[in-house]
């Protein structure tokens, strides 16, 4: 006789039951769903009108000046005992076709050799008994006139007097910081040469505002210094500057947008310019220091590369030779920029604004708690139009922004094929995004969208609302609350948590999340030679898929589709960073849900092999290490 006791020890080890389908709380579908459908889809077609005017207008703005500081270049030049000029012609030679040229101030001009200043107390002890003040300062010509201009520029009260037998001009406090004008036969001499200029003009409150930016020269462009233009806490002086720039450009500095320079990009728009810092610079490698300026160039709408040499001569030519060549496999031509206004077409935005508010009630009425969820995506628009309460159209752009992702898989989730009707709909999202975000002002990085956190946040939450069964919340809430907990769900929900603060932490372009040695190497590689896909993309992707799949046990294939969501909530968050061209957001999302799709498919067919061999495994009487448990 057996011991069914101990039978019972040696029969097959079964494996959990994979999850059908149905144990993924299924969807609702309102009588309406068809109806706010349509009106998407009418609504994507003015969308799509001004997202190809987008595209046409991006197109048309891929050339790039490589502008190199000219003083720093200078110094440069010195210390390797080099002319300038002879210098420059070797980094002309290498792409160089731009210089940064800033005012001269009373002290620059001491330099040169065109007038000679000396303080007070060393000139009364030169000539003692001629009446020099010691606590004031005394300015003459080299250059003749020079130093007699000079008064008129400012408020300040001055005298002439005679000190043995040559004409000083008195001052009563030290003018060589004060700004002297542009150095005209410098800024002739290169624009004989064919150069990209770019003016740095300086301001003291000594210049009365009537002469403010009446002398700068004819420059294509101007780069204000520090962290606000010219007049930006005087709206006489804001005004005069906005007068004196005429034709001129203003420069938009990346990771500085400086106060008061709206008003003058609304006027006589903008170009972008990147550039960075030499304390940064100098710890980088030439190539990676290229790299980014390629990336900033092809990926960020940046039409001014400001460029500083490296302390070494070798170490500048191989940064820009790298530059030069990335630049040309990445398309982008380096002339003069031409920069142009895009002005997309209000009427059709307001046309457009229909779908997102058509998608965001879809999902509302679509939630398994209909007040609740109507309550919720309420919530959701207002909070997305208070963000952006200055611009409403980009309110409804972030509507658009966290709607889309959740739409698809809140109407459909039942089987694998559902995850492209969701990432179409995401595809849909887009094109809102882009037609009610994308303005002159959001192109330059002026007016950035804000709540871009929110649109891999709030589609996850939505999703999560749509799990929730038909019943009392409150009863929902003492079910979850009374739910025994074991250990592993612990790990499972800690591991979650952490990838999903990880994802919103290095959302953006700078972040204060960490990335390892290995992987900005990596990611340097990829963005050298394609547009690189954005990693989240290419991780949640397959999530989405192996939870569509039903192969998973229990509650897995529900925590699998919310981290699928990530994916598709990353796609509305690439095309949310305004600066960066249109078909360039599109080719690093195709990429990503590519990447994700192949990777996606290996892991369904690995998990059906595993599954498979699982159950083919059982453990038989007689057989290793069963002869403890069968006897006779």
């Amino acid at each position: 006789m057996t011991d069914p006791a101990r039978s019972a020890a040696v029969r097959p080890i079964s494996p959990p039951s994979p999850a059908a389908p149905s144990l993924i709380p299924p969807p609702g579908r309102h009588p309406l769903t068809r109806l706010l459908l349509l009106i998407v889809l009418l609504s994507l077609i003015p969308a799509l009108l001004l997202t190809l005017g987008r595209v046409q207008f991006e197109g048309s703005q891929k050339t790039v000046a490589l502008v190199m500081d000219y003083p720093a270049l200078v110094i440069q030049a010195r210390r390797y005992g080099l002319e300038p000029q002879a210098l420059l012609a070797r980094y002309k030679a290498l792409g160089v076709n731009g210089l940064a040229l800033y005012e001269d101030t009373v002290a620059s001009l001491q330099q040169r050799g065109e007038i000679y200043l000396k303080n007070g107390f060393d000139l009364a002890a030169d000539f003692p008994g001629q009446g020099v003040k010691t606590n004031a300062v005394y300015v003459r010509s080299v250059v003749p006139g020079v130093a007699e201009t000079l008064p008129g520029r400012y408020t300040i009260p001055t005298r002439t007097l005679t000190v043995g037998g040559q004409q000083w001009t008195e001052w009563p406090t030290d003018p060589s910081y004060l700004p002297a004008g542009p150095n005209r036969a410098q800024v002739a001499e290169f624009q004989r040469q064919g150069m990209v200029l770019v003016y740095r003009p300086y301001q003291d409150e000594a210049v009365p505002v009537a002469k403010v930016g009446t002398d700068w020269p004819d420059v294509p462009f101007v780069a204000f210094t520090g962290d606000e233009v010219i007049g930006a806490r005087t709206p006489e002086l804001l005004e005069q500057v906005n007068r004196s720039l005429g034709s001129r450009v203003p420069a938009v500095i990346e990771g500085n947008i400086q106060d008061g320079l709206e008003t003058l990009v609304l006027t006589h728009g903008g170009a972008r310019l990147f550039a960075l810092a030499p304390s940064w610079q100098n710890q980088l490698d030439p190539e990676e220091v290229a790299s980014k300026y390629n990336l900033a160039a092809r990926e960020r709408s940046m039409r001014l590369l400001y460029l500083r040499p490296y302390p070494t001569i070798n170490e500048t030519e191989t940064f820009l030779k790298k530059t030069g060549d990335l630049l040309a496999r990445s398309g982008i031509r380096v002339g003069t920029p031409v920069v142009g206004a895009y002005t997309p077409n209000p009427l059709l935005q307001w046309l457009s604004a229909l779908g997102p508010l058509a998608a965001l009630l879809l999902a509302g009425l679509n939630l398994p708690l209909r007040r609740l969820g109507m309550l919720g995506v309420a919530g959701v628009g207002l909070l997305c139009v208070g963000l952006n309460y200055a611009t409403p159209l980009a309110g409804l752009a972030l509507v658009a922004a966290v709607t889309f992702p959740a739409l698809g898989l809140i109407l459909r989730r039942s089987k694998v094929t559902d995850w492209f009707l969701a990432t179409a709909l995401s595809l849909i999202g887009v094109v809102f995004v882009s037609a009610l975000g994308a303005t002159r002002e959001s192109m330059l990085g002026l007016h950035p969208f804000r709540g871009v956190g929110l649109t891999l946040l709030l589609p996850l939450v939505m999703v999560a609302a749509s799990f929730l069964p038909k019943q009392d919340i409150r009863k929902t809430l003492a079910d979850v609350y009374a739910a025994p907990i074991r250990l592993g769900d612990i790990a499972v929900m800690g591991v979650g948590l952490a990838l999903l603060a990880l994802v919103f932490q290095r959302r953006g372009n700078a972040t204060g999340g960490s990335v390892t040695e290995f992987e900005a190497s990596l990611r340097q590689e990829v963005q050298d030679s394609i547009v690189r896909p954005r990693f989240k993309e290419v991780a949640a992707h397959p999530l989405a898929l192996l939870g569509l799949s039903g192969q998973l046990p229990g509650y897995f294939s529900a925590l699998m589709l919310l981290g699928g969501v990530m994916g598709q909530a990353s796609i509305l968050n690439t095309f949310s960073h305004f600066h960066t061209p249109f078909l360039i957001s599109a080719i690093r999302c195709f990429l990503g849900l590519g990447l994700g799709l192949l990777i996606g498919a290996a892991l369904i067919w690995a998990l059906k092999q595993a599954l498979r061999l699982w159950s083919a495994v059982q453990v038989r009487p007689g057989g290793p290490g069963a002869g403890d448990e069968v006897r006779a």
